[in-house]
């Protein structure tokens, strides 16, 4: 039976991760190569994490492990990946490449994410329309369904999907991104049902709320990004559910910055 949403929002508010909080830990992160999945892989890393950085700009990727190895002494393992373009097959090269070299999984963090246009519904681009959704809600799915049984083989783990202020109230003009975020909370819930009596793989969603990203700036061009936290500084939030120390925490959706 997991704890109340709100016990568990007071311990994300005074969580300190200690220093070797992921150590001998494998964590996955899809969209590591910017952003929120930078920051996730920066710090899982600083605490002892094997971090494996999924995204599709290598170059990016390549650099971020540089700077893991340069800051934490311990090399990332690099999954370049197109989640609008990979297929089923993809994921099973993904799941097998892992289970050769890690042999199983403690941490999945599901991160990856596409805006699209901000436009009214009636007149919304279909074309965006499916590829937010292949990003947003299929390529996760996708990802889970050959990641599970990683999963499965360690004593604990944990998923995060990540998720968003309008996955709970939408507003007008978020379209496909909104509708997206709704169903990434209804799968995070559906799957957090199923596991709940394994009591083994804790599954939760997490709003990081307003940070100073590119997909912010596209969101609200006009908004002064000085006005709005770094990535950075909202991972202890990550951290506690990624470790241990967040037994008791399943099935909920849960905020990076308060309620």
């Amino acid at each position: 039976m997991s704890d109340s949403i709100d016990t568990v929002q007071r311990r994300i508010k005074d969580y300190i991760p200690h220093a070797d909080l992921l150590a001998n830990k494998t964590v996955l992160v899809t969209g590591a190569s910017r952003g929120i999945g930078r920051a996730i892989s920066l710090a899982a890393a600083a605490v002892g994490a094997q971090t494996i950085l999924l995204a599709r700009n290598a170059e990016q990727l390549d650099r971020l492990a540089s700077e893991i190895i340069d800051n934490a002494g311990i090399e990332p393992c690099i999954v370049p990946a197109d989640l609008e373009g990979a297929g089923i097959e993809d994921y099973a090269m993904i799941a097998s490449l892992l289970s050769e070299r890690f042999g199983g999984l403690e941490g999945l963090v599901l991160n990856a994410g596409m805006l699209g246009e901000m436009a009214p519904l009636m007149s919304y681009d279909p074309l965006t329309w499916a590829r937010v959704f292949q990003v947003n809600v299929h390529s996760q799915f996708l990802l889970l369904q050959s990641i599970l049984p990683l999963m499965a083989q360690r004593e604990e783990a944990s998923i995060i999907f990540t998720s968003s202020g309008v996955a709970r109230q939408a507003r007008a003009y978020w379209g496909a991104y909104a509708v997206s975020k709704f169903a990434t909370e209804g799968m995070m819930q559906t799957l957090a049902d199923e596991l709940a009596q394994e009591d083994r793989i804790r599954v939760n969603a997490l709003n990081p709320g307003r940070l100073r990203t590119k997909m912010r700036a596209e969101a609200y061009p006009a908004e002064d990004p000085m006005t709005l936290k770094e990535p950075a500084e909202i991972m202890n939030a990550y951290l506690f559910l990624l470790s241990q120390d967040s037994r008791g925490a399943h099935g909920l959706s849960l905020n990076a910055q308060g309620v």
